[in-house]
């Protein structure tokens, strides 16, 4: 590829990822629809892009890349987002919002200019060392982080379950309000006890 294609392609990929913005902690059945339905009152939604988490269970929270119209809709979500907390899909769990970064793509153009090495470490390459310990360090952060967002899942799965039986009881309540005055007993209970009016 030429030096002009390349910059006019890394161009349009900056120009995108300052209209994009990052979302988690969604709920493992949200889908696309969901979420254009959700972000298309903040603006047009031009493309949404599920973030693979291969790392983790299929029921984790999920994080996506929303692209909006324009970078100015982008920062507006963004501080709107951060006012107030959001929910997707009806679930306990706010969505966190945050400016895309150029990192956050699986698929990016390489930046005129630049080139990516490989360099193979031998046990005696003095960085070997300090290579085993990233590696180390970088399995023990995602296993804190697994143990983590599980532990939060259990914990929303609590507050979900709660919240769908009070609203089954406060819908038997309404049945049988609206029974007793369908069925003129509350209009009889009226009478009863000397009410003149009984106003539902």
């Amino acid at each position: 590829m030429d030096s002009a294609k390349a910059k006019a392609n890394y161009a349009a990929f900056e120009e995108r990822v300052r209209r994009t913005v990052y979302v988690d902690n969604l709920s493992p059945q949200v889908n696309e629809s969901i979420l254009k339905s959700a972000f298309n009152q903040f603006g047009n939604v031009q493309k949404v892009e599920f973030i693979p988490n291969y790392a983790e269970e299929s029921n984790m929270p999920c994080c996506v890349l929303v692209e909006m119209d324009s970078p100015e809709l982008a920062k507006e979500l963004v501080q709107a987002m951060s006012n107030q907390p959001f929910m997707v899909f009806g679930m306990p769990r706010p969505v966190r919002v945050c400016a895309a970064e150029m990192e956050m793509f699986e698929h990016r153009p390489q930046k005129p200019g630049t080139k990516i090495t490989c360099l193979w470490l031998e046990p005696q390459n003095p960085d070997f060392t300090i290579a085993e310990k990233l590696k180390e360090l970088t399995r023990r952060h995602a296993a804190e982080a697994s143990f983590l967002l599980q532990y939060q899942l259990e914990e929303e799965e609590k507050l979900a379950k709660q919240q769908a039986e009070t609203l089954e009881a406060n819908y038997k309540k309404y049945e049988l309000i609206e029974k007793v005055l369908k069925d003129g007993t509350a209009k009889r209970l009226g009478h009863r006890y000397g009410i003149n009016e009984f106003d539902a």
